[in-house]
């Protein structure tokens, strides 16, 4: 089942219900009749299709599933922060904050435009605010709204994993894993991880977002990502995120077979003197460079071209007496057929750390923490 099809004020009483031990208690909560919260509950087992209260003549206990689902309640409810918030509310919401226009997002949700209208200004009115506002043809959010949709995606992330979760409690492996890829992982971390996952997981969902670390930290917070895996950013981009890591790379001096400078040993005068493509100046690999240079009392030589994208760095390298600076995995088949040649190894010491970067306070489902497994062993090898 999709989580659209979840009633919210259904989970905020479940919730009420294992954290009180009854009915009664709960209603008193959630201002809602005892009749009203027994046929919810109902509802929601049903639509889940497993109990997730045990009932007894003196309250209710906790199943597993509830054990499982209820904290995924807790968390979600918290990020949307209102009770006085519906499920069509964040929905119809969510829906025109990612599309940028009521148009576009009837046409990708299926809803209609009315609807959306309707939802999204009964949203505004419940919570006071100004979630929108019209800038040519189409719709922009506010601060307030750009902060409002990254609570409800991180709710619908947290509904997601719960649904999941409780699948997994019937037998069923399934759910998503998103991961935000950036350079040197895809050339031999991921690929490893990600075959022996899904070996072993062939019902789940693997999605892989390619990106630099600049692109891929704010999906990440807004729950569109679980984690990151590239160079970890020292000092980190901030509280809100936690990074691991998973070990040590050492980069060398990359040119093209035949360079000028091919097995002769070179010193960082030497290889100042000719020109250089690396990443943007902020990044890791860009920083680690700098320091190669500025560690020596040489000056940075000129960088005419700056770039991330191996495949376009190495064409480049290819035909011209350019240098760069890449982990030996990025380039392994080029160098293995005689197109690339590590020129020089960097002085004693530089290095990056790849690793893992997590939101804060991430819950990942067991299927996750087993995907993280597999990465920690693929960097082991």
């Amino acid at each position: 089942m999709e989580i659209w099809e979840l009633n919210l004020r259904h989970l905020y009483a479940a919730m009420e219900i294992c954290d009180k031990g009854s009915i009664s208690a709960a209603a008193d909560a959630v201002n809602l009749t005892q009749p009203a919260i027994t046929q919810g509950l109902v509802k929601l087992e049903t639509q889940l299709g497993q109990p997730l209260f045990e009932r007894h003549p003196d309250g209710m206990t906790p199943t597993s599933a509830a054990t499982i689902f209820v904290p995924r309640i807790e968390a979600a409810l918290a990020n949307i922060g209102s009770t006085r918030v519906t499920m069509a509310q964040l929905r119809a919401f969510l829906s025109v904050a990612e599309h940028g226009s009521y148009p576009t997002a009837s046409a990708m949700s299926g809803l209609a435009q009315p609807s959306l209208h309707r939802s999204v200004a009964n949203l505004a009115i419940a919570l006071k605010r100004k979630l929108l506002e019209r800038r040519g043809k189409g719709m922009a959010l506010t601060a307030q709204g750009r902060a409002l949709a990254r609570l409800f995606r991180l709710a619908r992330a947290e509904l997601a994993a719960g649904l999941s979760e409780l699948e997994a409690l019937k037998g069923r492996e399934t759910g998503i894993i998103s991961i935000g890829a950036m350079p040197l992982c895809r050339a031999r971390l991921l690929p490893k991880a990600v075959a022996q996952f899904h070996h072993a997981y062939p019902e789940s969902e693997i999605r892989i977002v390619e990106g630099s670390h600049n692109e891929l930290i704010e999906p990440l917070r807004d729950g569109e990502l679980d984690l990151l895996i590239g160079a970890l950013r020292d000092p980190p981009p901030g509280d809100d995120v936690q990074q691991r890591p998973l070990f040590e790379d050492h980069p060398v001096v990359i040119g093209r077979y035949s360079h000028p400078l091919q097995g002769h040993r070179p010193d960082l005068e030497k290889l100042a003197s000719y020109p250089w493509i690396i990443a943007a100046p902020g990044t890791p690999l860009r920083m680690r460079w700098e320091q190669m240079f500025e560690s020596a009392g040489i000056a940075c030589p000129d960088v005419p071209i700056e770039c991330g994208s191996v495949i376009t760095i190495r064409q480049i390298l290819l035909e011209s007496d350019f240098l760069t600076l890449l982990s030996p995995d990025q380039v392994a088949v080029e160098l293995e057929a005689g197109w690339l040649s590590a020129i020089g190894e960097p002085p004693e010491g530089l290095h990056r750390i790849i690793g893992a970067t997590t939101r804060a306070g991430w819950m990942p489902t067991a299927m996750q923490r087993a995907f993280m497994a597999m990465l920690e062993a693929a960097a082991k090898n």
